[in-house]
Parts: C-alpha cells; structure tokens; sequence
C-alpha cells in the first residue's frame, strides 16, 4: 500500500483537475432541456470507467436515464465481491442568483472546490475511481473483485433504479455494497453511516359541509374542518413527544446499549445546535437524546396544512376543505404498509363524526440497517484510521436512501455508507462545494478499504 498511498499524494493535483471535467457537465436530470447533458454525462462515467481499467463497462438504457455499469472480477472467487453505488446527475441550480461563481464552472476557493454536484455526489463518485485507478497502475490489479453502479435519476427519485436491480441480480450479484452519498458528522471526523430511517408520509383531507360557509351564519352549527383537523393533529402525539397510534412501535428496533454509547461519544454541541437554529429549547421523545431522537427513534411531524381563507385582510369563512401532509420517519423493521394502516385507522377512530376524513398515502420506503460489528464495518475502521490518521465515529442518518434496502432485500447485501462530504457544503442548494482535503483522504481510504477488504475469509 505504500506506492498506491505514495501515487495518491503525488496525483492529489492532477485529481482535482480531472474532477473539474466530471463537474463542467451539467447532468440535471429534472431539467427536459438537459436530457442530452445528461446522457453525455453517462458516456463520461462509461469512459471514465474504462480508462481506469474496468471491463464490461456498458450504458444501460432506460425509460429515463441511462444507467452505468462496469467490473472487473479478476481477484478470484476466494475474494469478496463489492459493488460501488454512486450517482452521475445533478440538482437543478436554482436560484441562480444566489451563486457567487457559475455552478458549472469549478472554481477553487481556499480548501474547497465550488460547483453542482461536486459533494453530491459527482465528487464522491470520483473518489472511488481514483482509488481504483491508483490500485490498477500500481498493481496492475484490484485485491478485491469490483462492481459499479452509476445511475443518472437519483434527483428525480430513482424511478428505474429498482426494476433494473430486479432484473440484473445476477449481474449486481455482491457481498458487499459501497454509498458514498451521505456526509462525515462534522469537520475532521471521519464517520461511517450504518443505519438510516424509512418513511411513511401521509395526507389527511377533512371535509365538513358541501361548500364555503359565512362564519357568522354557520359559526356554532357546523364543525369547521380546520378546526376538526387541528383535533386530529393534537392526538397524534402526547406533550412528552410520544407517537399515540394504536402498535406504532410494536416492531421498531430498538436501540443497543453499543449504539447509545457510540451516539455519546459523537463531538454534539446542543447549546451551538439551539444557537444555530435560534431556539430556546429543543423537543422530542421522551428518555432520549437529540441525536438519538433525530436520527434513531421513529417520528412523526406535520408538514404542511392548508384550508380556507389565506389571502391578505379578512374573510371571515367556515371552509368546506382543510388538508396536512404528514410524514412519519421509519426505524428499521418499521413497515410503511403497516405504518400506513394503522395511522389510517388511528386518524378515522379519533376523528369527529361531524367531518368526512379520507386517507392517502403519498409514497413511502424501509429502513436500513448494517450491524456496526459486521466485518464490512470493520474494515472501513481501520482504512478511515489509515486514510484520516483516526477512528471514526458511528452516525445513523435521520433521512431516508430508500435504494439502501433495494440492496439489502434484493440483492441480499450488506451496505456500507462511507460519506466525504459535509453537512454544511450546501449540497441542494447555491455554492454547493467539496472540502479538497477530504476529497484527497476519501482516495486514501477507499484504497486502503479495498485492500483491508480483501483480508475478509468469505
């Protein structure tokens, strides 16, 4: 490993200028009018893949975007299989305004670079093939068998992604499968994603007389929908944070003894959280700490409400309709089926007799889990050490990466998320950018995780 970590140091500089052309594409998948960047896009990632020396490496049509694929399987049957998630698209740039230098024109300012999609995930995708690379002309070989796996609709919800995995099972066949898409928990700490949370989201659409009614007529005779589903909302939850849905948590996964001890051990500020959030005081579940409630424990929150009258000035009305978009976060062996069926019949058991209540469920996905003491695990500890000079810390993430548990049901495969970006490098949003020293380590990590890899007996 010394000459791969002795070729990484000495190509930092050409890697970052190699990045730039990855990042000058500007792969907006959302955007019709980008449809044909994005499809050079994925003729980039196909001869990207070919020139650090992978095989196979094919384009996938799909009803949407193109899908990426490449291998090489030479190390033998003795080692371990492990297949590279990544995305090639991009988030839209708008507003426009807001960025200081053009999104598609990477620009380097002190320690970052700045440019659409640099931290998601274009950036972290790279970090895989210059380790790859650096393996390759130095070695001539990989010390495990490799996989990827590029998609160009991760922006837009993955809508192929899923059938395409269903259908190429033995093609995607692994023993393990690398994410590099999430964040390190803060500057300079290294961190390893083990778990994230599923979702079940929600709307309730409350329906009292058969049109708008004058407030000063009907007011007293008719129960106001707003005010039904206010009712509603109130008996969700308790006062101490408590989900009150008949079996909500008869199958969440509780948190280990192991893990809460990891969550302690995380460098949390909770007065510089406040702070930042210009908060005087933080709310949750009951027995919990913040982190453990963000991202361990299922939730369930109001995410938009609406009904009547909500122009400037007054109108003083009784509306027919009034509605709210609720999501519930997930934990893993929560089912959103299930989830979703026991909210519904929770909401019509305590919802007014005087309104109509009607249920949808607007989309919903699993959690995902790896043991923190799986061997997959174990060998990202010790080349986050190698790559970063430390051990790195256990976070699960609060949101949902509903393709995480595709791999896991589908493919039967453990994954492993090893993020390198931040959770202040505006990923989403104007100036997005990548910390160059991370993206410099996540290249010394993810070769030497490779090779600590292949000292798993299979």
């Amino acid at each position: 490993m010394e000459k791969i970590e002795k070729h990484i140091n000495d190509n930092r500089n050409n890697f970052i200028e190699e990045l730039k052309k990855f990042l000058e594409i500007p792969s907006i998948s959302t955007n019709p009018e980008n449809k044909g960047d994005v499809k050079k896009c994925a003729e980039y990632v196909k001869d990207e893949l070919k020139n650090i020396g992978l095989e196979n490496v094919k384009v996938y049509e799909t009803p949407g975007h193109p899908i990426v694929y490449g291998e090489w399987l030479k190390a033998g049957k003795d080692k371990p299989t492990v297949l590279v998630y990544g995305h090639y698209d991009v988030q839209p740039v708008d507003p426009i305004e807001l960025w200081t230098d053009p999104p598609f024109q990477p620009t380097i300012k002190g320690e970052n670079i700045y440019a659409r999609g640099s931290a998601d995930d274009k950036g972290q995708v790279f970090i895989h093939m210059k380790s790859i690379q650096s393996h390759m002309l130095i070695n001539k070989s990989l010390p495990i068998n490799i996989k990827f796996l590029i998609e160009g609709e991760e922006e837009i919800g993955s809508v192929n992604l899923d059938k395409f995995i269903d259908d190429n099972k033995e093609l995607l066949k692994c023993d393990y499968v690398v994410v590099s898409d999430t964040a390190m928990f803060d500057h300079d700490v290294p961190s390893i994603c083990y778990g994230l949370r599923g979702l079940a989201y929600m709307q309730v659409e409350v329906t009292g007389p058969n049109r708008d009614l004058h407030s000063g007529s009907f007011g007293g005779a008719v129960n106001n929908p707003i005010n039904a589903l206010a009712h509603i909302i109130s008996k969700l939850k308790d006062d101490k944070g408590k989900i009150l849905i008949d079996g909500f948590y008869d199958d969440v996964l509780n948190l280990t003894k192991k893990e809460r001890e990891e969550y302690a051990r995380l460098p949390f500020d909770e007065k510089k959280y406040m702070k930042g959030l210009e908060t005087d005081e933080l709310f949750g579940e009951e027995g919990y700490t913040t982190l453990e409630r963000a991202s361990g424990r299922p939730t369930l929150d109001c995410n938009g409400i609406w009904g009547g009258f909500q122009g400037d000035g007054a109108k003083t009305v009784l509306p027919s309709k009034a509605f709210a978009k609720i999501s519930m976060r997930l934990v893993p062996n929560q089912e959103p089926e299930k989830i979703e069926k026991l909210f519904t019949e929770y909401v019509k058991k305590i919802s007014p007799k005087s309104v109509k209540v009607e249920v949808k469920s607007l989309h919903g996905g699993k959690g995902a889990i790896t043991p923190i003491d799986s061997p997959g695990v174990n060998a990202a500890v010790e080349a986050l050490k190698k790559g970063f000079g430390k051990s790195p810390v256990f976070v699960r993430e609060g949101g949902s990466i509903p393709v995480v548990n595709t791999f896991q049901t589908l493919l039967k495969s453990p994954t492993i998320l090893l993020g390198f970006g931040l959770p202040d490098e505006n990923a989403h949003s104007p100036d997005e950018h990548l910390n160059l020293n991370n993206f410099h380590r996540g290249i010394l990590s993810i070769a030497h995780y490779f090779n600590e890899l292949s000292k798993i007996k299979l």
